[in-house]
């Protein structure tokens, strides 16, 4: 019996998290709680305190470092990979030769070419793919683009967004190259460039960008902050700007003939959202409460596998954020613009997709610590 047939009768989905960072241990271990047809089982980092003391609070037997990845294969149905953007590449790749699924935090890789060999290296064992696009199953953003398409902002035009933080001085985001998956762009300009896509319902036919860095010490190896403007079908322009070295923002304004919508913040998974809405001159507000996304991502993952489905966000999805990444640091450094060619066709993300996890509370950080050098 193939494991993909084998998967899909069990009851719950056996998961590793591969990387045990500041991301993993406050958000993606505890979702597993209310993702109730997935079960974790393993730990995979090549710190012992951290497999010991998570392991010991999640009630798990199986941890496994770096080299021992492959038996941690051996021993699950999925894994969640939550690793340094450069790495993803290699260890998808052996997961899913193996057969064993795989969901994968954005950005999907650092080039075209490795997004390509995942997704080839899944299609060949039959292993499922998708990338953590939490937001598309978070009830705010679904209802933007439901507003988006219902014509109530009249035809859409304009799509603004600002997503910035304060980036400590030895993170990972700072001391990795843009080359080696490093920088502004791949953190925080993905999700702007994602919005930007999935509210428009089209890929961009062009980029321009421009970077800048004033010299601090931190940014001694990617640019301090970068801004985007991209060109998409029926002449609708989208603009970004992403920053490590700026005050926190997190928002986006999405702008018709007849009215624009504003969340802010927008991609955070740590708060409340909240959205602004304004047709003909009258304003309302409302507020998505604080959710679980992650425990809602790993749901739905689970159920494709599962039911067989293909998911979305698939590589296809992550792929086409990575090739418009790429395009944009290509032109800040020419300082031109760079022509996209079109995409194969996709499934989109859709505003049924919503799926509600309750939040849950703060844990205890072991060894690890924010991007802005807070240890919880």
């Amino acid at each position: 019996m193939s494991r993909k047939s084998e998967s899909s009768k069990k009851r719950n989905i056996r998961y590793a998290v591969v990387g045990l960072g500041h991301l993993a241990q406050v958000a993606i271990l505890p979702g597993f709680s209310s993702a109730k047809n997935s079960e974790l089982v393993a730990l995979v980092s090549d710190d012992p305190e951290k497999r010991k003391t998570l392991a010991d609070k999640y009630g798990l037997t199986q941890t496994y470092s770096y080299d021992e990845y492959d038996q941690a294969l051996s021993r699950v149905d999925a894994v969640y990979l939550v690793l340094p953007n450069h790495l993803h590449r290699e260890y998808a790749v052996r997961a899913l030769e193996k057969g064993i699924h795989v969901l994968c935090e954005k950005p999907m890789a650092v080039t075209e070419e490795d997004c390509q060999a995942m997704i080839e290296a899944g299609e060949r064992s039959g292993a499922k793919l998708m990338i953590a696009y939490r937001l598309h199953f978070e009830q705010g953003n679904l209802d933007a683009i439901k507003i988006g398409e219902s014509d109530r902002l009249g035809d859409l035009r304009i799509f603004t967004s600002e997503f910035a933080q304060q980036v400590a001085e030895g993170n990972i985001r700072v001391t990795e190259s843009e080359e080696n998956g490093g920088g502004p762009v791949f953190d925080m300009g993905v999700y702007c460039i994602n919005a930007a896509r999935y509210l428009f319902r089209g890929e961009p036919t062009e980029v321009f960008a421009a970077s800048a860095n004033n010299g601090d010490k931190r940014f001694d190896k990617t640019n301090e902050m970068t801004t985007v403007i991209m060109r998409f079908p029926q002449d609708r322009l989208a603009s970004f700007t992403c920053s490590f070295g700026a005050v926190d923002i997190s928002r986006y304004t999405l702008i018709g003939t007849k009215g624009k919508i504003t969340y802010e913040p927008a991609y955070d998974y740590s708060m409340a959202l909240k959205r602004q809405l304004t047709i003909d001159e009258k304003t309302t507000t409302k507020t998505f409460p604080k959710r679980d996304q992650f425990a809602a991502e790993v749901t739905y993952f689970s159920d494709c596998i599962l039911h067989d489905k293909e998911p979305e966000p698939s590589g296809l999805e992550g792929l086409a954020d990575v090739r418009i990444v790429q395009a944009i640091l290509e032109s800040a450094r020419t300082a031109r613009p760079v022509a996209l060619e079109p995409m194969p066709e996709k499934q989109k993300v859709s505003p049924t997709q919503e799926i509600h996890k309750p939040a849950h509370g703060k844990p205890k950080i072991v060894n690890a610590a924010s991007p802005s050098g807070e240890a919880a």
